[in-house]
């Protein structure tokens, strides 16, 4: 069973690599030859990112480099209120300059657990606490150079909490029933660019129609 997000404290998914048998294992193949790290240096530190530049081996015997992109790692929320709608937000995107529609998301704080974030983030971005609180999966969102991880979580029975939006982070939050979700995926004209937030509505039209919602 997937963790709900009851007693998270120990649960930490960035740590613990969830164990046991999969649907997809038949499709596993053997490993190959892949490059192996001989070195490292430091590239970059900023406030929010780190870069590193790593010496590789090659199959061939050949070396070359990796320019790798550190990250905290981050929580992106499906949160679902007791109405059975998707708490969605808009915001602005200053590396786009334009608004995206996404999902509440945000970056793993130090010391926090995921479930702590979504839980945090959600109350922060949208004005709801969940009911309830539940793992889904972990995705890579640019595995070719940034080792950013993202968990979705899923937030059901989530109703409104007083909080105090932050001024220079204007959000807007839009209640869409599930019933329309599926009309922010049409073919050559998403709503949805976001990538992490598409995952994220497509898993919610998944369990919906599985009757897990």
């Amino acid at each position: 069973m997937a963790p709900t997000g009851k007693g998270d404290a120990p649960f930490d998914p960035f740590a613990v690599p969830l164990d046991g048998p999969r649907a997809t294992d038949r499709w596993q193949q053997p490993e190959r030859p892949h490059e192996t790290a001989i070195g490292t240096r430091r590239a970059f530190d900023g406030k929010l990112l780190h870069v590193r530049v790593d010496d590789v081996r090659l199959p061939s015997g050949a070396t070359s480099g990796r320019e790798l992109v550190e990250h905290p790692g981050a929580a992106v929320i499906l949160p679902v209120t007791e109405a059975r709608e998707v708490l969605m937000i808009r915001q602005y995107r200053y590396a786009f300059d334009r608004y995206l529609l996404e999902l509440p998301a945000g970056l793993v704080d130090p010391g926090e657990g995921v479930m702590e974030t979504a839980r945090r983030e959600l109350i922060e971005e949208t004005g709801h606490a969940a009911g309830s609180l539940r793992y889904l999966t972990t995705v890579l969102p640019s595995p070719g150079y940034a080792q950013e991880r993202s968990a979705l979580v899923l937030a059901t029975g989530c109703h409104p909490v007083p909080h105090e939006a932050d001024e220079d982070e204007p959000i807007d939050v839009l209640r869409v029933p599930l019933a329309d979700l599926g009309a922010f995926l049409t073919p050559g004209n998403t709503a949805i660019e976001n990538a992490q937030a598409m995952l994220g509505v497509l898993w919610l039209l998944r369990l919906d129609a599985l009757g897990e919602l």
